[in-house]
């Protein structure tokens, strides 16, 4: 079966200096994408509108212009990185200063996501590469691979974070559910999808689940457990699944039929999976033990649920493995 992958070259426009999301990612998935006898093509251009349908306004507009306004200070261009957060009153704080530390501050989580001169046009290109896939499995194709970057399940609303600026899976989510589609969101990076989880936490058209790194271990740390399982007309339609340091193959895949239990018991027309390979061993940002030849039973597994699949990439930092484990998953998913 040959099947679309979609990727944009100016995501790769987004380097930031050392940074772990860096575009050689990118150049190992998309060789794994090749062996595996995908076509590659650029995302089509959907606009601002499927992308606003998710994100507010406000964090819209930082997006595009933090930048240039952070390069008006008397230090002169450099990367836009907070240095103060309102933390304690985030829950209730309404207004948005127009000082730019303060508003980098009232939109951003952390400071491991700086905002270049570029930074915009590769998230927005992101977006517009899950958005192409999700037309893809709209129109009828069985499986469709977003090859996104900078990725996106970090990303609230209102809050961009942990590498993350624009939330590729939730769009393509929202796209999809506004056109009828049932949408189940399976995140299997080694990191919690907190935004996702926070943008779909009181609805019922979209279910998420995710297997991830205990966040009383790791990053996002604030969200993420088990007890977290949806709100008011989202009760029931969150289910988390943290695992311990050290997790291997075994304890995954009992993990992950748990997590395809559920999926199954909610009926989706679609499964759209927040593809992370940080859960390898050895990846500088995890501390799980797969191996790249664990992800062929894992798509083995995702293919027998016999749902369209929409691919969304995520994180994964351990560059010389990428490409194996990728190759793993879609011979997994293909066979």
């Amino acid at each position: 079966m040959t099947f679309p992958v979609y990727y944009a070259a100016a995501q790769e426009r987004h380097e930031p200096a050392g940074h772990p999301d860096a575009p050689a990612r990118c150049e190992a998935l998309l060789a794994a994408a090749a062996d595996c006898g995908a076509t590659t093509q650029p995302p089509g251009d959907l606009g601002l509108e499927p992308i606003a349908a998710v994100h507010s306004a406000g964090l819209l507009e930082l997006l595009q212009t933090a930048y240039a306004d952070f390069a008006r200070l008397p230090e002169g261009p450099r990367p836009a990185v907070p240095d103060t957060f309102p933390v304690r009153d985030k829950g209730r704080y309404e207004h948005v200063p127009r000082n730019i530390w303060a508003r980098l501050g009232h939109y951003c989580t952390d400071t491991l996501t700086p905002i270049l001169p570029d930074t915009w046009s590769a998230a927005y290109a992101s977006a517009q590469t899950a958005l192409a896939a999700a037309e893809a499995v709209a129109a009828g194709a069985p499986l469709a691979y977003a090859l996104c970057r900078p990725p996106g399940h970090h990303a609230y609303r209102d809050l961009y974070g942990g590498y993350c600026y624009l939330n590729n899976a939730a769009i393509a989510a929202e796209w999809l559910a506004r056109r009828g589609r049932r949408v189940a969101v399976l995140d299997i990076d080694y990191h919690h999808g907190n935004g996702t989880q926070a943008i779909f936490y009181d609805r019922a058209d979209v279910f998420f689940c995710s297997l991830h790194a205990d966040p009383e271990d790791e990053y996002p740390y604030y969200a993420g457990y088990a007890r977290e399982t949806g709100r008011g007309a989202g009760q029931g339609y969150t289910l988390n699944l943290p695992l311990p340091p050290d997790t291997d193959d075994l304890a995954y895949r009992r993990a992950l039929d748990v997590a395809l239990r559920a999926i199954a018991g909610y009926a989706p027309d679609v499964l759209l999976v927040s593809l992370g390979f940080d859960t390898l061993a050895g990846d500088p940002h995890g501390g799980l033990r797969l191996a790249p030849a664990s992800f062929r039973p894992i798509g083995r597994a995702l293919a027998a649920l016999g749902w369209p699949m929409l691919l969304v990439q995520e994180g994964g930092y351990l560059v010389p493995a990428l490409r194996a484990a990728c190759v793993a998953l879609l011979e997994g998913i293909l066979a």
